[in-house]
Parts: structure tokens; sequence; C-alpha cells
């Protein structure tokens, strides 16, 4: 029984480090190649639709990450 609930929580944590990568990837930081060595471009502006609810599903995954970790680390203790 331990065993197996130890499994699905190693396949969760997987996908969630799937995801986790691919809602990094798809955030806009609108930086092109001037802003990476300095250049201009100091324009502040909020997070809308799309981008508002990747940063927060992104922030979402990293503690569902975590609790994930130590829940196998508790797990794993016994």
């Amino acid at each position: 029984m331990l065993m197996e609930s130890t499994k699905i929580i190693l396949i969760a944590q997987i996908v969630v480090s799937v995801l986790l990568a691919v809602t990094v990837l798809l955030q806009n930081r609108a930086e092109g190649l001037g802003q990476m060595f300095g250049g201009g471009g100091e324009i502040f502006r909020t997070k809308r639709g799309l981008e508002k609810f990747l940063y927060y599903f992104t922030i979402a995954l990293i503690v569902v990450l975590v609790a994930l970790s130590l829940l196998i680390l508790k797990l794993s203790s016994k």
C-alpha cells in the first residue's frame, strides 16, 4: 500500500515538474537582445490576461512541487 502511494506521488511530481517547465518557458519576458546587454526599455507595466494567469499558475505549481517533495520525504523515512 505504501509503495503504491509513493509511486503515484512520484508520477504526480514528474507531471508537475514538466508543467512547471512549460509555464516558465511560456511566460512573456518582453526582453529583446538589447535588454540582455543592458539597453533601454525602462517601461513598467502590469500583468494582464494570460500572462497574469501563467504567473499565478507558476507560483501554484511551485507550491505543489514543494509539497509533493516534502510528502515523498516523509513517506520515505518510514
